[in-house]
């Protein structure tokens, strides 16, 4: 569960970035009637929501992140194969860009500096362990939480808890939102269902009522196949266990 150091970009590993890209920004699986994601209203809350994107904020997009409270106020919380694959390693080149909407960067774009992840993951990229928690490198002399404010992390908590899910998918230069309840889709899985969570969406917090996320967009076929039904690795102990390795 060590941090290990991301890698400097390199421009001859397009095809793999490609691919990589390709393979993280899906997100959800299908249910008939379920609501649809609106575009959401800019907040200081929802602003702790970003882009994870190569090189720059308009770059090309990878998935979504969200800023979490932690000691050295650097922390953020996606999931773990919008940052790693067992193929490929890891995504050279990330950079966040909180509160992002229609080419604006209110707080700036805060380069990725290491990310942790559960070694069952790095070996097989097991949908048990699909989270990370991604560390940044200060903007201006500031950390990304003293910008931005963070959410504290939510475990053990269960299923059936009200949660907005808001992200960004790859075609719009504006987050959506959706006011959901979380419902089990096994004993370590969970999954909620409304539409419109389409590429670039995977990471996309799961907030509850009270603020904390306790859950991403990912886990289960890596956050689903279709864009009506979304999955999560349940925030449990496991969860607790590798933010516990990534503060440290």
């Amino acid at each position: 569960m060590a941090s290990r150091p991301v890698r400097s970009a390199r421009t001859a590993r397009t095809a793999a970035l490609a691919a990589l890209l390709l393979a993280a920004g899906t997100a959800c699986g299908g249910q008939d009637g379920a609501p649809t994601a609106e575009v959401a209203r800019q907040s200081a809350a929802r602003d702790r929501i970003g882009t994870l994107s190569i090189h720059t904020a308009q770059g090309p997009r990878a998935c979504t992140a969200s800023v979490v409270q932690s000691p050295r106020h650097n922390l953020l919380v996606t999931a773990a194969h919008c940052v790693q694959n067992h193929r490929i390693g890891l995504l050279d080149g990330l950079v966040f860009t909180p509160g992002y909407r229609n080419g604006s960067t209110p707080y700036g774009t805060w380069p990725v500096r290491s990310v942790t992840v559960d070694p069952r993951w790095s070996a097989g990229d097991d949908p048990e362990y699909d989270v990370a928690f991604v560390t940044v490198d200060t903007v201006d002399g500031r950390q990304v939480e003293d910008a931005v404010g963070g959410n504290p992390l939510g475990t053990g908590q269960g299923f059936g808890l009200s949660v907005s899910v808001t992200g960004y998918p790859n075609e719009s230069d504006e987050p959506i939102t959706c006011a959901v309840r979380t419902r089990s889709q096994s004993a370590t899985q969970e999954r909620f269902d409304c539409g419109g969570y389409t590429d670039g969406t995977s990471g996309s917090p799961w907030v509850t009522e009270q603020g904390a996320v306790v859950g991403v967009i990912g886990g289960y076929q890596e956050g689903g196949e279709t864009p009506s039904t979304s999955y999560s690795v349940a925030f449990d102990q496991r969860i607790a266990d590798l933010y516990r390795k990534a503060t440290t």
